[in-house]
């Protein structure tokens, strides 16, 4: 089976405001010398890793990123009639066992991703507190901590400052997206009226506001190192397909959530290309230094990816031994890769990420 698994995306978004910056404004990089609108990796991973299709493809195996872990146990011990004192003493120590906890507080400092067995094991533990009407021993808290098996923790990490040793290395890299091309964020200056205001002594408006957007075809990089993912999952070699295929569905078809109720930017990507191989792995992103320009900017950004693509091939070597391409874009031709590209649908790409040949 291949090491690698690479991911390209052409995404076209109109008007939107998917991932806002400390001013709410859409994030941006400079890029080539070009202003280019951005979404960063870690909007991307949420967004695939909390979508319906994420969910629905692999079940119970998902975890939870929270500070809560604490809050919840001790709302579960007072609920078995646990003096609040204890409840909170006790389930400090639980939340200490995910990270820092501050003198008083039962929310851990940074934010803690627990697969679903470590979960339940605290649930148990609480369980048993309750029952026995004890404080957690060494031994209890030891038992919290487990090897997950959550796909999301396998594909994207995680890293336990208070228990470095329960790290697990990212099997999958995803890439910011920018824009192919140059963009600049404009703004939507809006009104609203007052819908009880009769006009008969104002006419005004009952609130002013400006809102920040852009608009462009974005390019995504995403890296999976499937033996890693594998090694992640104990060995697990249909969960970690499974993982496989419903990433890319994620990656496809959902779009980040920001701002969606005043934009309904939803998009599904206008052309894939996949890369699967043992080959070390490199974006395709230089092919978008010089900004794309003019009025076929989709045909043009394919184009430049399979050129670019080619110009690594004859520089370095073939980059990978199998590419796959899902195209949506209705002007889009056969592909011009040296040795050919198989062209299908997105359910043709499973299969091919899944085969062994």
């Amino acid at each position: 089976m291949s090491h690698f698994i690479q991911l390209h995306l052409l995404t076209a978004y109109p008007p939107a405001n998917l991932n806002r910056d400390d001013l709410g404004r859409p994030k941006t990089a400079i890029m080539g010398g070009a202003k280019r609108l951005r979404v960063s990796s870690q909007s991307l991973k949420r967004t695939w890793r909390t979508s319906a299709l994420f969910e629905e493809a692999v079940g119970q195996h998902r975890g939870m990123r929270t500070k809560q872990v604490g809050i919840k146990a001790v709302e579960r011990l007072q609920q078995r009639d646990v003096k609040e004192k204890d409840a909170r003493a006790w389930a400090t120590e639980i939340a200490k066992v995910f990270g820092d906890v501050a003198k008083g507080e039962l929310e851990t400092s940074q934010l803690v991703h627990i697969g679903p067995e470590e979960q339940a094991a605290v649930d148990a533990l609480v369980e048993k507190l309750a029952d026995e009407n004890r404080e957690p021993t060494k031994e209890d808290l030891n038992l919290l901590r487990h090897k997950p098996t959550a796909v999301d923790i396998a594909l994207f990490g995680r890293m336990l400052a208070a228990s470095p040793a329960f790290n697990v290395e990212a099997a999958c890299q995803v890439a910011h997206a920018i824009t192919v091309h140059a963009a600049e964020v404009e703004d939507d200056y809006f009104t609203a009226v007052d819908d009880l205001n009769s006009g008969d002594e104002h006419r005004g408006a009952a609130h002013v506001g400006e809102a920040g957007f852009g608009a462009g075809l974005f390019y995504s990089y995403v890296c999976i190192d499937r033996r890693q993912l594998i090694e992640n999952l104990n060995g697990e070699e249909e969960l970690a397909d499974r993982a496989i295929a419903a990433l890319v569905e994620a990656a496809v078809k959902t779009s980040p959530k920001g701002k969606q109720n005043s934009f309904g930017s939803r998009a599904h990507a206008s052309y894939v290309l996949a890369e699967k191989g043992d080959q070390q792995p490199r974006s395709l992103a230089p092919a978008f230094l010089r900004p794309v320009a003019g009025q076929d900017q989709t045909l043009d950004a394919i184009a430049r990816l399979e050129r670019q693509a080619q110009a690594f091939d004859d520089a370095y070597g073939v980059g990978a031994e199998q590419r796959f391409v899902v195209a949506a874009d209705p002007d889009y031709r056969e592909s011009r890769l040296s040795g050919g590209v198989t062209m299908g649908s997105l359910t043709e790409l499973a299969d091919f990420l899944n085969t062994e040949q």
